[in-house]
C-alpha cells in the first residue's frame, strides 16, 4: 500500500482480523463500555458538549481518535434523547493517493458518510514556514475546517481530542511556554462568531482508544504528513515519555495533572490572564 506514516511516528496495527461492522459498533457499549462509551457520555454531560438541535461537524482525520469519535455518534445519536444532526466532515490537506484511499476505504466499511474537501494546506505551510511548519498547517486546517462546517450549516466542530492530549498539552504550556494554560472541552470560536468547539472524547484514555481499534481489526491513518516528518522533532512525543516516566514515581500523576487544571487558586498564583488583561497578585494591595 505504500508509506502511509511519516518517519518516527508511532505507528498503530491492527492485531486481530477485522471484525464486522455490527460486532464493532455493538462493542462500543458493550465491550468498552467502562473505559469509552461511559466517559464519552460522561464528557457530553459535564460540559453540555450536545444540546437539542445542534447541527455538529465531527472532524474525520482518519486516525484512532477520529474513528472511534465519529462511530460513538453514531451510538449516541441512535440511542439518546436529545435530537442533533451530524455532519462527518474530512478535509485532504495534500494526502498522498494511498492515504486518502485509506481513510475513504475505513469510513466507507465503517459506515462513516463522509463529506469531503481538498485543500493544499500541506505545500502552503511548507513554503512559508518551511524550518517548523507544524503550528502553521495546525493553524491552517482547524481555519479550513471551521470554514466548511460553518458552510454547511454546524454550530459545533467536534475534535478527537482526548485525556492524554489534554494533560500533555497542559504540561508542555508548562515547561516549554511558561504558562498555566489547558485544552478545554469546550470553546468559542473567536473568528467564526455562531461555531464552538467541542472535544467529546476528553475523559478517554489514548490506550483505551488503541486498544479498540487494534481489537477492531481496523488500521487507522498514523501519522500522514507530507512535510514535517522529516524535519522537526516533535516536543508532544518527549512530553508523552516524561509523564510516563513520572508514573512510575507518582501514584495516578496523570490523573494530578489533570486536576490542577480544575484545582486553580488564583489567591496563590503570582499573575493570571483573564479576557486579554493581565493581572497580578500586588493588584490586591493597591
Amino acid at each position: 500500500m505504500g508509506k502511509l506514516a511519516g518517519d518516527g511516528c508511532n505507528i498503530i496495527m491492527p492485531t486481530e482480523e477485522r471484525k464486522p461492522l455490527r460486532e464493532i459498533e455493538k462493542s462500543i457499549i458493550k465491550r468498552y463500555r467502562k473505559y469509552t462509551w461511559s466517559k464519552f457520555i460522561k464528557a457530553i454531560k459535564d460540559y453540555k458538549l450536545v444540546e437539542e438541535g445542534d447541527k455538529i461537524a465531527v472532524a474525520i482525520s482518519g486516525g484512532k481518535d477520529s474513528l472511534l469519535m465519529a462511530k460513538m455518534f453514531q451510538e449516541l445519536q441512535k440511542h439518546g434523547q436529545v435530537k442533533f444532526d451530524l455532519v462527518y466532515l474530512a478535509m485532504d490537506p495534500g494526502y498522498h493517493k494511498n492515504i486518502r484511499k485509506l481513510l475513504e476505504d475505513n469510513c466507507e466499511y465503517l459506515n462513516i458518510p463522509l463529506t469531503i474537501f481538498e485543500t493544499n494546506i500541506f505545500d502552503v505551510a511548507g513554503e512559508i514556514a518551511e524550518d517548523y511548519p507544524c503550528y502553521m498547517c495546525a493553524r491552517m486546517r482547524r481555519g479550513a475546517l471551521y470554514n466548511k462546517a460553518e458552510e454547511l450549516g454546524c454550530n459545533k466542530l467536534a475534535l478527537g481530542h482526548h485525556f492524554d492530549d489534554v494533560i500533555e498539552t497542559t504540561m508542555l504550556n508548562l515547561l516549554c511556554a511558561g504558562n498555566f494554560k489547558t485544552m478545554l472541552p469546550k470553546l468559542k470560536s473567536t473568528n467564526f462568531e455562531k461555531m464552538q468547539i467541542i472535544r467529546p472524547l476528553y475523559y478517554i484514555r489514548e490506550e483505551s482508544i488503541i486498544r479498540f481499534i487494534q481489537n477492531s481489526g481496523i488500521m487507522p491513518l498514523n501519522c500522514a504528513c507530507m512535510v514535517a516528518a522529516k524535519k522537526t522533532g516533535n516536543k508532544r512525543y518527549e512530553i508523552k515519555e516524561l509523564i510516563k516516566n513520572l508514573g512510575e514515581h507518582y501514584q495516578e500523576v496523570e490523573k494530578s495533572i489533570f486536576k490542577a487544571a480544575n484545582n486553580v487558586y488564583l489567591d496563590s498564583v503570582l499573575g493570571w490572564e483573564q479576557d486579554g488583561v493581565r493581572h497580578s497578585f500586588l493588584d490586591r494591595f493597591e
